[in-house]
């Protein structure tokens, strides 16, 4: 079994703190809405992904797991993709402005 040591948790905390404010600080500049919903759900799918990895211990799994989740993620992913300009049709309903 592999184990994770101290300072690569503590990395990859690091690394999810640091996208975490990266996703607030574009929260706060003037981004243009479709990039900014880009980058923050580039940046989810990111620290999902570290999260998986080291949090859940996935790195260390069988491929035949990874095989099995990928295909969920990509599904999950189209389904987001597929809701995601009617999402932006909204912002120009009376009620936004």
């Amino acid at each position: 079994m592999h184990e994770t040591t101290t300072r690569t948790t503590l990395s990859v905390w690091g690394w999810l703190l640091g996208l975490t404010a990266l996703e607030v600080l574009l929260g706060y500049l003037h981004v243009p809405q479709t990039l900014l919903l880009l980058s923050v759900l580039g940046l989810s799918i990111v620290k999902a992904v570290l999260i998986m990895a080291y949090f859940m211990h996935l790195k260390f799994e069988r491929l035949s797991l990874i095989l099995t989740l990928v295909p969920v993620l990509v599904i999950c992913l189209v389904l987001l993709a597929g809701f995601l300009p009617d999402g932006l049709r909204a912002l120009n309903l009376r009620a936004f402005r």
